[in-house]
């Protein structure tokens, strides 16, 4: 491209080649560390047999107490890892079972279409704690299979928003302009190119504000582990408040954990989704 003046040389600028955001280092850099942070967290955090405060607060004294409330926070924070643990897990397992289901939901084979959207719908209207109870149930009466149940949640978590995700994906991938569908045919693409080049690229910026709000919900929904003996946030604040008999302090402590994790994990979504701005190929 040139530009030219009254009283100077045409101006030759440098092309510079447009980038998709899977392509961009400002876009990798961060999805990379913060994968690289996930796996060392998961890697790091072990589950804790109880948690037991050696401070008590005063007798007879129902005011809040500071001093007890902060003594807390470092048994507070080992529940928060083990939700965090098991949110980040069992997502994992969404964002991919969601899209095989999304896809299986699309096809035109009816013997493929019916029975994904049947286990989708059927899934999504029945509640996190009645799946979490029939997958205990179930490993329980099945020998040689045997979860703990920190995986029993993660594996709940993963079946139970795949079906939030894949209906995203779904919605994502219809958004998807039909011409682009027609041209990628025209130039003869085959099933992984078309996909992986043209309707992927275009479809994701479009899904990931679902995808950010059903992260942020499953850390919100973990705490339902605790029905199967998974001792995180939720199991702090009962043990603190069976053991001392104060509910306040340990239950706004939980509460506190939870806007630490949920909070930046927003922002953190938002921010992705600026730099992933909507492209068309």
């Amino acid at each position: 491209m040139t530009q030219t003046t009254a009283h100077s040389e045409p101006v030759v600028e440098e092309f510079r080649p447009h980038r998709r955001w899977f392509q961009r280092p400002d876009v990798l850099t961060p999805l990379i560390l913060t994968s690289v942070g996930f796996a060392l967290l998961i890697g790091a955090v072990s589950v804790p047999a109880n948690y037991r405060t050696e401070m008590d607060a005063p007798p007879g004294d129902v005011s809040f107490d500071w001093m007890f409330f902060f003594h807390m926070v470092p048994l507070m924070v080992q529940g928060v890892l083990v939700l965090a643990k098991a949110t980040v897990l069992g997502f994992t397992v969404a964002i991919v079972l969601g899209f095989a289901m999304a896809l299986g939901r699309r096809t035109k084979l009816r013997w493929v279409s019916w029975p994904s959207a049947l286990v989708i719908e059927f899934i999504r209207s029945t509640p996190l704690l009645v799946q979490l109870f029939f997958w205990q149930a179930l490993f329980r009466s099945v020998e040689g299979i045997s979860l703990t149940p920190v995986e029993i949640l993660t594996l709940g978590l993963g079946i139970h928003y795949a079906t939030y995700c894949s209906e995203a994906y779904r919605a994502g991938i219809n958004s998807v302009d039909k011409g682009q569908w027609e041209a990628a045919t025209a130039l003869n693409l085959g099933p992984v190119t078309k996909w992986t080049r043209v309707i992927i690229p275009q479809a994701v910026p479009n899904v990931l504000p679902a995808l950010g709000n059903y992260l942020v919900a499953a850390f919100k929904d973990a705490p339902l582990g605790v029905a199967v003996n998974v001792h995180g946030l939720l199991f702090f604040a009962d043990q603190v408040r069976a053991e001392t008999f104060r509910a306040t302090e340990p239950y706004l402590l939980a509460g506190v954990g939870f806007l630490l994790v949920s909070l930046p994990a927003a922002w953190l979504v938002r921010q992705l989704e600026k730099r992933i701005s909507y492209e068309r190929v």
